[in-house]
């Protein structure tokens, strides 16, 4: 082998490795062969040299997957062993200064160098070929080869021989090669094994081999020139490996830390700092951004020294390195903000990389914004605050909250989250943010200050400090006096320094209550916007601003509470689909730590009081919606098993207490609840139906009509768990007799209607008892007949209101009790047919055969005749004496001018239209009479609520007066507007009415000036959009109907446009309405016209030819005509 040639050898394995092995050599018995060699290296490493047996593993190298366990692990060991022992006499021989016997030793590392290379590479490749069975076979349950090399097996093997490398690489090799070319050759057979692993991800996986390969390529760049190498080969793996992003970093961490080298990071640095990407390359971009994030967390001094050369990155049209760039420089504000260093450099480095960052806010991209916000959330868990830039941070976030973006909007609410949770000012007064009591000790502090300030003379006289001409003698002392009052001046001079520090502390004081004010300020502008987002689409965005409340809770911001009770409304998410459904559990849970989570060092007895307390404070100044959206909260609660028995006993307590006198929402809210657990579990109201008697319809009662009135909610719960109850229960001798008293309180209205409801609720004919009812009011009215608990009326109007207001509503109920009756008996006879299926025909008649032999139509005929014909025209019929009264009261405001009696007697007449389509015909005119000239809003709601009803009942009478609904929509009171736009939203959404090109109206209403009717417009639309092509078959008629008004300004209906155009999404649609709108360009006659046309083409996706011509002949003749 004194013709081995390594530069020779090394290219033919790179060709092709089996043109270096012989033809004898391919049928030889591997294992024989093996151990032939290895018993004549045994006692001779160098006799590797001789031809037979270089030959014979280079044989068996070739033919390595075919090798037994085994065997690979003699060849492996028998390679690194012979290295090794060379690798010991070359050190001998360099150390000895034997120069003749070098050359010798330099071509025998140079051959076990060769193998190694050859039995890494062989390794490599047998251990891909494992993990690609092993894949397979998982995926078709076959029997993996025993012999396979797997993960242990392989890093056993390249462990083994890196360290054997590193051995060799110790050597003083520039005394064994001669030349520099031969040298950096034999190197490369290290660094091209190391390479090469490292492309295989699950080799870097492993830290043991991970570790060794830096070691061999850091001793090689440190002490053997393979520098400009490694940044080739680096650079290359870079953009062709995605996995070695992050190793290639902590490989030049290890470099520069432990082998004191840093220049490769350097030179690296710069390459990639001059490196241009193509526009379709995303593999590059992304490769470069995770190393050069990596790099920013290990090595951030090398990275800063650079920034000048990467900072141009963020002029790519790579959002990826963007990106990279954000997250490098917050990575670099974080270890500059570590370092005890004060000088200014660091602090304008610092600032520096701040503008960076707050330049970002307007990147082009969301993914950027987003990068920008959670960099600034790492910031937050730092000792330093930045208090400057914190509150800068804070009015960036607040306006990326309306960010188009749902990913910014996401992260905005979680960076105002870790503000809100690691703000600045805990150091005084501990962490909480209740604006009143910062702003209580800032005015203190102010008043302090001004009581240690000296008071300016503001009429003092103006005095040149040179001018001695006058001078006051009271302030001339003599020498004998100046000595006596050394010791006073001591003591004054004492006192002026304290109070100098005195103030010095009071203004630093001022200051901190000044910065914390602003910062909470800042806080409450963010958490308005933030509610609002809690109607977002994004289930991301609603998750993150429920969290946002819950912290913000915790800290007594004030906005919270808001926050927390309009997060209830989530309870009615569709849940349907996981994120409806998440987005519920995730409610439940909210208000599971708010308000059922109790100190640790409660008992359960207290805990229970803690949470029924709770529970009773959500009721303080609730409204009727958020009441039924809490609800259905605690009833989901209950289905889940969450409430315990014991809070519900806590809250019968809080209602029943007679000993001591409670305040009236307490109790009041006590009930609210219970006929809200109540609706999941009747049995919690059954069981105490005699507190309810005392207390709610007791004397309680009487002096609390709201308490009253909730009591009453409670009863109609009853219904589920109870029969029926007799007239003569004393339940309904209480009920009936608070409908026949009467009270000037307005709340007496909602507790009468709760009152007649609870009685068709509980009572088995409810009817009887309703007509005796109102017999005795009527006699009350009109014949001044009283019963005993009855008190005299003071004024004739409000009785009669109260009567009217009573009839009404039991005419209504008596209507749903009808139906009731109905359901009832197709119910039975269902069964009943059902049981004849099942019985014999011999077997006896009983009242189901009874029913079974009556028609459902003419069960139904007798019904609708009674509900048409008896109850408001039989003469026998009690309500039919009212139907003319109310309708003369209602025609005769001049004479009947009480607006409470104008106002019962419209609702009473409305309620009786429902009744009967006959009386509803009839009074129909004067009733859209009374909707067009009524001048009280509530007057005018009501009337939209009944017409709404009407259009269910009797759609052929209401299908051609709808057009006075839709004038409702533009009512002068915004609460007509609102009823109005809710009853319509209802009506369309259900199909109970034809829209007939009026959905132009209600698109107005986008734009209304109070954003609850917008939101409802909104939601309206977008329920329709969900309709089959509901938007694209109205769009036409909306667009008319927006561009025939004048005084719609032009943003107005641009956002009105943009909005409806988002649902218009099948090209087939866009291309349709294109060709309609552009047929409009001839008939356009002003500019604002034909802008309105150009305008509402531009957002269209399909764009044609044709009418990209016309539109720009279209602006050549408007503007000549201009």
């Amino acid at each position: 082998m004194d013709d081995f040639e390594l530069s020779e050898y090394f290219t033919a394995y790179l060709s092709d490795p089996s043109s270096l092995v012989s033809a004898d050599y391919v049928t030889v018995d591997f294992e024989d062969a093996l151990d032939n060699v290895i018993e004549a290296l045994a006692t001779d490493s160098a006799a590797v040299t001789q031809s037979n047996h270089f030959e014979t593993l280079e044989c068996i190298l070739l033919n390595f997957t075919l090798l037994s366990k085994t065997c690979r692990a003699k060849l492996v060991d028998l390679i690194t062993s012979g290295l090794s022992a060379q690798a010991d006499t070359a050190n001998q021989l360099v150390n000895s200064e034997e120069h003749e016997s070098l050359p010798q030793q330099k071509q025998l590392l140079e051959i076990y160098a060769f193998l190694l290379h050859w039995a890494i590479a062989s390794i490599e490749s047998a251990f891909e070929q494992s993990s690609q069975g092993a894949s397979k076979s998982k995926s078709k349950n076959r029997v993996v080869d025993k012999d396979a090399v797997d993960s242990a097996v392989a890093a056993e093997y390249f462990q083994s021989g890196f360290e054997t490398i590193c051995k060799v690489q110790k050597l003083k090799l520039s005394k064994l090669f001669v030349t520099t070319s031969e040298r950096d050759l034999f190197i490369s057979l290290f660094t091209k094994s190391a390479y090469l692993i490292l492309e295989n991800e699950q080799n870097v996986k492993n830290v043991a081999t991970r570790m060794h390969v830096f070691k061999v390529l850091c001793m090689a760049i440190k002490f053997h020139g393979h520098g400009y190498a490694a940044q080739t080969s680096l650079v290359q793996s870079l953009m062709y490996f995605d996995h070695l992003s992050e190793t290639v970093a902590e490989f030049l961490q290890v470099l520069s830390e432990q082998y004191d080298y840093s220049q490769l990071a350097d030179e690296i640095l710069r390459e990639l700092g001059s490196k241009e990407f193509a526009g379709n390359d995303t593999r590059g971009p992304k490769s470069v951004s995770m190393f050069l994030l990596r790099l920013s967390e290990v090595l951030p001094r090398t990275v800063i020294q650079k920034m000048t050369l990467l900072v141009k990155y963020l002029d790519y049209d790579s959002y990826t390195l963007r990106c990279a760039i954000i997250e490098v420089c917050g990575n670099l504000i974080i270890d500059l903000s570590n370092q005890e260093d004060e000088s200014e450099t660091r602090k304008s480095q610092i600032n520096t990389f701040f503008d960076v960052l707050e330049e970002r806010f307007l990147d082009i991209n969301p993914y950027c914004r987003s990068k920008v916000l959670q960099v600034f959330a790492k910031f937050c868990d730092l000792e330093i605050k930045f208090s400057q830039r914190r509150q800068r941070i804070a009015d960036f976030a607040t306006q990326s909250l309306e960010d188009k973006s749902s990913h910014v909007r996401r992260h905005s609410i979680k960076l105002i989250s870790r503000m809100l949770s690691t703000h600045p000012f805990a150091v005084m007064h501990g962490g909480q943010l209740d604006i009143k009591e910062w702003q209580h000790r800032l005015d203190k502090v102010n008043a302090e200050l001004k009581t240690v300030l000296p008071p300016i003379d503001e009429e003092a006289e103006v005095h040149n400090p040179g001018d001695l001409s006058r001078i006051d003698e009271g302030l001339l002392d003599t020498a004998s006096e100046a000595e006596n009052d050394d010791a006073g001046n001591e003591t004054v001079i004492r006192e002026q320094y304290e109070n100098i520090e005195l103030i010095n502390k009071l203004n630093l004081t001022k200051r901190y209550y000044t910065e914390a004010l602003a910062y909470i300020q800042s806080l409450h502008k963010a958490s308005s916007s933030i509610c609002s987002l809690l109607s977002a689409k994004n289930k991301g965005e609603v998750i993150e601003a429920m969290d946002f409340f819950v912290i913000a809770d915790a800290y007594k911001l004030q906005p919270a509470r808001d926050g927390i009770r309009k997060m209830l409304h989530l309870i009615w998410t569709n849940a349907n689909n996981d994120e409806g459904k998440g987005i519920q559990i995730h409610l439940v849970d909210c208000y599971r730590s708010l308000f059922f989570t109790a100190p640790e060092e409660f008992s359960e007895s207290d805990r229970c009081t803690f949470i029924a307390r709770n529970l009773i404070s959500l009721t303080y100044g609730a409204s009727a919606a958020e009441l039924t959206s809490l609800e259905r909260l605690l009833i989901n609660m209950m289905k889940n098993n969450q409430m315990p028995q014991l809070v519900i006993q806590k809250l019968w307590q809080v209602y029943g207490v007679q000993q001591r006198d409670i305040s009236k929402s307490q109790r009041r809210g006590a009930i609210m609840i219970i006929g809200m657990l109540a609706a999941f579990d009747s049995g919690i109201v059954v069981r105490e139906l005699e507190t309810l008697y005392h207390v709610g319809l007791g004397a309680y009662g009487k002096q609390d009509l709201v308490l009253a009135r909730y009591t009453c909610v409670a009863l109609q719960r009853m219904s589920a768990a109870t029969q029926k109850l007799p007239e003569d229960h004393v339940i309904f001798q209480r009920l009936c007799s608070i409908m026949e008293s009467y009270s000037e309180n307005k709340e007496w209205y909602p507790l009468a209607e709760q009152a007649i409801n609870a009685v068709y609720s509980l009572a088995k004919k409810p009817d009887l008892l309703c007509g005796n009812t109102i017999k005795q009011k009527t006699r009350a009215v009109f014949a001044g007949e009283l019963s005993e608990s009855t008190q005299k009326p003071k004024s004739s109007t409000c009785a009669l209101s109260q009567l009217l207001f009573l009839v009404g509503h039991i005419a209504i109920r008596q209507l749903v009790h009808m139906e009731a009756y109905e359901i009832e008996f197709k119910r039975r006879k269902i069964a009943s047919e059902s049981q004849k299926q099942n019985t014999s025909p011999n077997a006896s008649k009983d009242e189901m055969d009874l029913i079974a032999g009556t028609s459902e139509d003419d069960f139904s005929d007798a019904m609708n005749h009674i509900r048409e014909r008896e109850l408001l025209y039989d003469d026998n019929a009690l309500l039919s004496r009212f139907g003319a009264l109310v309708a003369e009261i209602c025609s005769d405001n001049l004479n009947y001018n009480d607006p409470q009696l104008q106002i019962m007697s419209t609702l009473c007449m409305a309620k009786f239209m429902c009744v009967s389509a006959a009386y509803c015909e009839s009074r129909l005119p004067l009733l859209l009479t009374i909707l067009e000239k009524s001048r009280d809003p509530v007057t005018r709601s009501n009337i939209v609520i009944a017409l709404g009803d009407m259009a269910v009942c009797f759609n052929h009478l209401i299908d051609e007066n709808t057009d006075f609904l839709y004038r409702r929509l533009h009512d002068a009171d915004s609460t007509v507007q609102r009823t109005c736009l809710m009853t319509l939203t209802f009506l369309i959404l259900a199909g109970q009415v034809k829209v007939k090109g009026q959905l132009g109206e209600m698109a107005k209403c986008l734009e209304d000036e109070e954003k609850s009717i917008a939101d409802l417009a909104k939601m309206f639309f977008s329920e329709l959009a969900r309709k089959d092509n509901a938007i694209y078959n109205s769009f036409t008629d909306i667009f008319s109907t927006l561009t025939a008004d004048r005084d719609l300004e032009e943003n107005n209906f641009r956002r009105i446009i943009k909005f409806l155009t988002s649902f218009i999404e099948k090209e087939r649609h866009a291309k349709q309405l294109a060709d309609k709108l552009a047929a409009r360009f001839p008939r356009c006659e002003t500019e604002r016209q034909w802008n309105d046309v150009t305008y509402t083409l531009s957002l269209l996706p399909h764009k044609s030819e044709e009418i990209q011509k016309v539109v720009q002949d279209g602006f050549k003749m408007v503007s000549l005509a201009t």
